[in-house]
């Protein structure tokens, strides 16, 4: 009996599954075309050992059948959130937050959601992630430094993305 893998659940909001659809759109239709047209052009010019246009594209072409079969898994295993209400961070949120002195905001969720916007991501299992989950804006929570030192935390502003 083979084994099997298991697939994640991709949690991602609406705009970031049309944002990766696009991308294996592109991916599987006018990009894979404009490898296939290298390829060829490259194997016109004969001897392939020695044709690093040949292996460069060849290379490409493998790099962006994996990204396409990457895309298929993360769309087929992709659960739409829908983002807490402001004021409360969850997945799919815009947070504010004060680390000692520094305001810094942030996206709640996978890197995968981070298609859909420039701001950066963390990640809701990250120790500043787990611990702001649930949170109100105005609340303080802690959460554990890898050096063992406790940090606080001050949530200024949540809305969704």
């Amino acid at each position: 009996m083979a084994d099997e893998v298991e697939e994640k659940v991709v949690l991602l909001t609406q705009d970031a599954v049309d944002k990766l659809q696009e991308e294996l759109t592109w991916r599987q239709g006018e990009y894979r075309d404009e490898i296939t047209e290298r390829i060829a052009a490259a194997r016109a010019e004969g001897d392939l050992s020695e044709n690093g246009g040949y292996q460069a594209a060849r290379e490409e072409q493998g790099k962006n059948e994996g990204r396409i079969n990457e895309l298929i898994v993360k769309l087929r295993n992709a659960k739409i959130i829908e983002a807490p209400e402001a004021g409360v961070v969850g997945n799919g949120s815009v947070v504010t937050i004060d680390l000692g002195g520094n305001e810094m905001t942030y996206v709640i969720g996978s890197r995968d959601i981070a298609v859909a916007t420039d701001i950066d991501v963390i990640s809701p299992d990250s120790p500043v992630g787990a611990a702001i989950m649930g949170a109100k804006v105005g609340d303080t929570v802690s959460y554990t430094l890898p050096n063992g030192r406790e940090m606080k935390v001050v949530i200024k502003e949540s809305k969704p993305l």
